[in-house]
Formats: structure tokens, C-alpha cells, sequence
């Protein structure tokens, strides 16, 4: 039986079908901690049964957390509430054949980010040079290091937690002469020391990525090369969210005098809410 049908039969078993439905498609796995987002109105409490039931379903999972919606604070966090098993929130969790030591409470970690991780890796070419404004424990810097043979890899963060396990994770992985943890304001930093150093700019942080955007275009490398823009769009019933982010990137371009652009990719990254998207648009600057 999948993991997903086993955590539907656990659900309704322990909340009943209604509830089980709002539940159990919200359940993640880092590492050897089990992570239960919890639906808006609903008492962590209500969630200590279930919980109970993942440890003992799943032998590999120590740890059960609630995890409260949004994010919140200067850097950009998710606040958990410890529901079963080891009261532990730091682990090791894999992806795409790299390790990463994590605290939940501390950093953002989101598996469902996985699939992104890999695809920039994808996208970018040999001998470049990489830019991540908000790199966090180091997720996409690391992987793009391992698998895309970058020059180097600039990875900042403002947050001292996510800086101290980037700097981990990159000895982790022996990536240490090709990505290099800044601890920062990806802003300054930029202003500073980086600008025109870089073929591609990640902005993985959808509430500050218009903001911040000027300083990504300052950047790149003779104001040309690759920016990969993250946005929250809120779209009607039956609206184009990924036309309307698209219009939303191509404006703020527009607005700061670039005309030689092109949209090269664009792809929904998840539904954060009711007719809320994060989406993900790859432009190339000419």
C-alpha cells in the first residue's frame, strides 16, 4: 500500500472521514520527523491521536510536529507545536542523493520544494555562476553545486540558524570549493561585493522577489543572464494564475526600463490556500 493511501487510513480511522480529508494531504516527511500541517481552525490536539498512529505505522519516524499555516517573522518561519514521540526537531533529510542537516523550528524545509531543487540544478549550464538571494540550509545551492558543475555558487542568507547549517551541509556534501555561505542581507551583499558577478539569480522567496528585484538584474554579469523568480498570486475562479504572474514579472520589468526579456518557463509550484498559487517564472534577461 502507498504511504499516501496508508496516511488516508489513518486519518479517517483517527479524525473521521471530514476531517481526514482537510488532513491528510498535508502530511510530510523530513527525515525521521513526520510533519502535519494543520487547516486553519483546527486545535493541535485534535491531531495527537493521528499522530500516534504515524509512529507506530511508520518505524522510521522518532518525531511527529504540527506545523501552524503560513510563515511568519523576519525570517520567514513556520511555527510547529511537537505532538508525539522524541520531542527532537533537528534531523538528516536526503534529496537527490545530498544530505541536510535541518531544524524545523529553525529553517524553512519543505519537500515539496524537491522537485524544483533538481530542475534549476537542471537548467543551469557548466561554468556558470550562481547567485541564491535567500539560500536557507543550503537546498538548491547544494544540489545545483552536485549535479550542474558550476564555477561557484553564491549562497546568502540573513538568518544565523540557516547560514551555521548551510555551512554544515556544504562540508556534508563536499561541495565547500564550489559553494560559498554568505551570512547576509542578500541585498547588501549584492551592493557591496557581487554585483555583475553572476550568469544566474535564484529569488526562492515569493514576498520579496518584485521587491528585491533590481538588485537580482545588478547581479548578473554585464546585466544579462538568467533570473529565477518565485511569486504568490491570488487568482480567481478559472483565472490564469501563471498568465497573471507572468504579467505581474513582465511589468515590474518593465517599470524598471528592461525591455530585452524573455519569459522562458513558468510552472506552478503548489497551492498554498483556496485560489492562492506559488509559482516559479525562469526569465532570461538579454
Amino acid at each position: 500500500m502507498s504511504r499516501g493511501r496508508i496516511l488516508r487510513r489513518l486519518a479517517a480511522e483517527t479524525l473521521g472521514e471530514e476531517l481526514a480529508g482537510r488532513i491528510w494531504g498535508r502530511i510530510e516527511f523530513v527525515g525521521d520527523l513526520a510533519l502535519i500541517r494543520i487547516p486553519p481552525g483546527v486545535e493541535p490536539g485534535l491531531l495527537k491521536p493521528l499522530a500516534e498512529r504515524i509512529l507506530g505505522e511508520f518505524k522510521y519516524v522518532r518525531s511527529v510536529w504540527g506545523g501552524f499555516p503560513g510563515v511568519e517573522g523576519e525570517f520567514r518561519l513556520r511555527r510547529y507545536v511537537h505532538l508525539a514521540g522524541e520531542d527532537r526537531s533537528e534531523t538528516l533529510y536526503k534529496e537527490h542523493g545530498c544530505v541536510f542537516k535541518v531544524d524545523i523550528t529553525k529553517v524553512y524545509v519543505s519537500p515539496v520544494l524537491g522537485f524544483e531543487h533538481r530542475r534549476v540544478a537542471s537548467l543551469v549550464q557548466p561554468g556558470e555562476t550562481v547567485l541564491n538571494m535567500y539560500a536557507g540550509a543550503g537546498f538548491f545551492s547544494i544540489i545545483i553545486a552536485k549535479y550542474s558543475r558550476p564555477r561557484r555558487v553564491y549562497s546568502i542568507d540573513l538568518n544565523p540558524d540557516a547560514y551555521k547549517f548551510m555551512v554544515e551541509n556544504t562540508r556534508l556534501n563536499k561541495v565547500e570549493g564550489i559553494v560559498e555561505p554568505i551570512l547576509g542581507d542578500a541585498v547588501r551583499v549584492i551592493e557591496e561585493r557581487l554585483a555583475g558577478s553572476s550568469d544566474r539569480v535564484l529569488m526562492p522567496l515569493p514576498d520579496l522577489a518584485l521587491q528585491h528585484l533590481p538588485y537580482a538584474l545588478k547581479a548578473l554579469r554585464e546585466g544579462r543572464g538568467f533570473i529565477h523568480v518565485y511569486l504568490h498570486v491570488k487568482a480567481g475562479r478559472g483565472e490564469d494564475y501563471l498568465g497573471k504572474a507572468e504579467a505581474m514579472l513582465a511589468g515590474r520589468l518593465r517599470e524598471m526600463g528592461v525591455r530585452g526579456f524573455t519569459i522562458t518557463g513558468k510552472r506552478l509550484v503548489r497551492t498554498i490556500a483556496p485560489r492562492v498559487y506559488q509559482v516559479v517564472l525562469d526569465a532570461k534577461i538579454e
